[in-house]
């Protein structure tokens, strides 16, 4: 699933879902009211608020923001604004029902923002999706003023010429990309804490009895995929300065 038009079936799909929203929310030990789209968990996203530095003011891009929630979770604890772009139309409107930050339909390589307006870039368990990487690193970097901080949450390849990964998968190398994209202080971090809740949450989805539910269907066939070439991804959390 890489179109939007996938994605706004998909968040349809979640946001009906309260099965998939509570499973998720339980395991990766959310804090409450955040309405997650992706695999990142608490504890990681206390570790990714400190990496932003953000103060009181500032603002901050949610890019590949779906829902808004995590996000919004960062404005709440620092302070700053908030701007989300995603390109999924369904996604920005569940955001837009929340209180507080900018939503808007845009892309990973064209978010739609002026140059250097933002002070810092979040990018959630999504870069994998933009196409092509090297265009939406770029335009993290154009719309970061300097100095600007980016965070980034994803995976990457163990062995990059493991055939079981999907291409976009193994496409991923931040530490060579991201120098390539202007920037500098690039830190890629292995966290093997965070995928341990990963594969808790895909062998519960798995167990999960639900099969009117399309939502947790999705999971479950998500689930299958990504275990089935678990061992060959690392989980990393990317800082870089613009």
């Amino acid at each position: 699933m890489t179109s939007a038009e996938g994605f706004d079936r998909w968040y349809a799909d979640r946001v009906a879902s309260p099965v998939a929203d509570e499973l998720v929310h339980r395991v990766l030990a959310l804090p409450p009211g955040l309405e997650s789209t992706s695999l990142l968990g608490g504890a990681g996203l206390a570790e990714v608020v400190a990496a932003l530095g953000l103060l009181p003011g500032q603002v901050l891009l949610d890019l590949a923001c779906g829902r808004g929630g995590y996000g919004l979770e960062v404005m709440r604890r620092t302070g700053c604004r908030l701007v989300g772009v995603d390109f999924s139309a369904v996604a920005i409107e569940q955001a837009r029902q929340r209180t507080g930050g900018d939503f808007r339909v845009g892309s990973m390589t064209a978010t739609g923002l002026h140059t250097a307006c933002v002070d810092a870039v979040l990018v959630v368990d999504a870069i994998q999706f933009a196409s092509p990487k090297p265009a939406a690193l770029r335009e993290c970097r154009r719309v970061l003023v300097p100095g600007g901080r980016l965070v980034i949450t994803c995976w990457e390849p163990v062995d990059p010429s493991d055939e079981r990964l999907p291409a976009k998968m193994r496409e991923m190398d931040l530490a060579r990309q991201l120098p390539e994209a202007g920037f500098a202080d690039v830190e890629v971090v292995e966290k093997p804490e965070w995928r341990v809740v990963e594969k808790q949450l895909w062998e519960e989805a798995l167990a999960v009895d639900a099969p009117d539910d399309p939502a947790v269907r999705s999971m479950q066939d998500e689930a299958r995929r990504v275990l089935s070439h678990f061992d060959g991804l690392r989980r990393v959390l990317v800082t870089a300065t613009s």
